[in-house]
């Protein structure tokens, strides 16, 4: 290995609140090799397909919610999105609900406020100086200190309520108080659960309401797309409930999420590290420990795998055979190696199940007054 995973960015700043968790914690630090060893089986397929019917529950209740408001409304599908894979990796990870499409007014739970507020406050932080984040916008990070501390006060009364109130729920909560490490013996310590469910928490329900985002931007930019799409769905599925069987049976939807990745991947480039002094490429001298960014989004868009319309959206070129016979390390959404994201059959059982009811139930019209910026 000449490189290893450096937190740097936005995943620097968010580590003010999640601390040593899978995604922010160096591939050095022993917490997270025992966590990484104890949880990325928690996310193995079989595991993954047992959550469907909650990532359904939630989704039928944000289809219900569209369908009360009437075809002459218009839908904010980004903060839809935000509320769905919020509230989706909560009743899955925790047995949670924050009941997002219930409540008045649009309101939020405050735990998913904070949740929202402090990853948009991360980002921000990640493109401004330390100077101007301390002293030019301390109000700003006197608030996000104050939500840090507030959401891991939460999740360890959650985490104590779990322990004296056990229930008989197969969630991840319960599989992070009770798994061990296979190499050592060892559980999670309790700050580690802490670190790692608001981590999940955090960064999984971004990433995932962005790609939902966009994929029904680019649906509804591409007509012959979306109506492709629909044309899959309602032949699978007929007059049927979805199950978690029917999705294997989508190829083209699987296609248009994995096209969306490619072109607008919620985390375009991280950040390594060589463990020694090194050369790139034949060409690039570097130093030990010398901070470098890879930046996916330009493999992504790289004409010399993907051709003169790179930047286009097309998902046939994401069908299977297509797919298979990319280059390696050509699409890289879910990034790289050990580092790689433990969530990926998570992600995409939800988004595909989110895009499929989406679509079965609703024929979905684009608002010309909106324009992507």
């Amino acid at each position: 290995t000449r490189f290893c995973k450096l937190p740097g960015g936005a995943l620097d700043k968010i580590k003010q609140v999640v601390g040593d968790g899978l995604f922010t914690a160096e591939t050095s630090n022993p917490k997270w090799a025992i966590a990484h060893r104890i949880v990325t089986p928690l996310f193995g397929t079989m595991r993954i397909r047992g959550m469907f019917d909650d990532m359904k529950d939630i989704c039928e209740q944000m289809c219900l919610r569209w369908a009360r408001f009437g075809p002459d409304e218009p839908l904010n599908v980004c903060d839809n999105m935000t509320k769905l894979t919020l509230d989706t990796i909560a009743l899955c990870t925790i047995d949670y609900r924050f009941n997002s499409f219930y409540r008045e007014n649009g309101s939020t739970h405050p735990f998913a406020e904070a949740v929202v507020d402090v990853m948009t406050e991360s980002f921000d932080q990640s493109n401004l100086p330390d100077f101007v984040n301390n002293y030019v916008r301390f109000r700003s990070m006197a608030k996000f200190k104050r939500q840090a501390a507030e959401l891991r006060r939460q999740t360890e009364d959650l985490i104590a309520a779990r322990r004296q109130n056990p229930v008989d729920r197969d969630d991840l909560l319960n599989a992070m108080l009770s798994a061990k490490d296979p190499k050592t013996g060892q559980g999670l310590s309790p700050e580690s659960i802490v670190d790692n469910l608001l981590t999940f928490l955090i960064a999984g329900h971004e990433t995932t309401s962005s790609l939902l985002s966009f994929c029904f931007y680019y649906l509804l930019e591409n007509p012959d797309v979306l109506r492709k799409v629909q044309q899959e769905v309602d032949t699978v599925l007929g007059s049927d409930t979805i199950t978690v069987d029917h999705l294997s049976n989508m190829p083209y939807l699987e296609a248009v999420l994995r096209e969306t990745l490619r072109l607008r991947d919620p985390g375009p480039g991280f950040y390594v590290k060589p463990l020694r002094d090194d050369v790139v490429a034949g060409k690039y001298a570097v130093k030990k420990d010398q901070p470098l960014f890879i930046v996916f989004d330009s493999v992504h868009r790289d004409e010399s795998t993907y051709g003169a319309g790179a930047d286009e959206f097309c998902p046939e070129r994401m069908l299977k055979d297509s797919f298979d016979k990319l280059p390696p390390c050509a699409w890289k959404p879910f990034w790289n190696g050990v580092r790689a994201c433990v969530g990926r059959p998570f992600a995409m059982q939800q988004a595909m199940l989110a895009v499929a009811m989406v679509v079965h139930k609703f024929d979905l019209i684009k608002d010309e007054s909106c324009t992507l910026k």
